[in-house]
């Protein structure tokens, strides 16, 4: 597998992982990140989409991908905490402009959670800069095909439950 493929497939595990989690466990074990506190702006820092637990999913299911695409772990949480600060960073920008937890805004839920663990790792993974924009144009492309899916999915599980 490429560096480019490895790469990818990291990012978008580390950034699918956490809606997996919500999506199979509802809203069992999902503490907000920035406990209910507001921002200056009498904003929330984050929102209550960005939990404890996906953090956690991520951090700790995104090493092991690494290791099974022949990859040290280290590099699996260097971009799992690429990949959530990214998010996280989004989620905060998200919030000044007055959107509400998980609205879409075009290439700012995609751009910083694939850029930044991509940059991170170019040295590691030998990624070159046309590798490293591949990375964030087939992230953003994959999360903007997959993010309606995972939205009716969730819709439909909790009609179930």
């Amino acid at each position: 597998m490429t560096p480019t493929l490895q790469m990818l497939a990291l990012v978008v595990w580390a950034n699918g992982v956490p809606v997996s989690a919500r999506l199979l466990l509802g809203s069992r074990l999902a503490h907000p990140l920035d406990g209910g506190r507001l921002f200056r702006d009498g904003r929330p820092w984050l929102g209550t989409s960005k939990t404890w637990r996906g953090l956690g999913a991520a951090l700790l299911t995104t090493p092991l991908l690494a290791v099974l695409l022949g990859l040290p772990w280290l590099l699996g949480l260097i971009a799992a905490l690429g990949a959530m600060s990214g998010d996280l960073l989004a989620s905060f920008i998200k919030r000044r402009l007055g959107r509400q937890p998980s609205e879409p805004v075009l290439f700012l839920d995609e751009l910083p959670e694939a850029l930044i663990p991509a940059v991170l790792l170019m040295a590691a993974l030998d990624l070159s800069a046309a590798g490293v924009v591949i990375v964030v144009i087939a992230f953003a492309l994959t999360d903007l095909l997959l993010t309606p899916v995972a939205g009716r999915l969730r819709r439909t599980i909790k009609r179930l439950r």
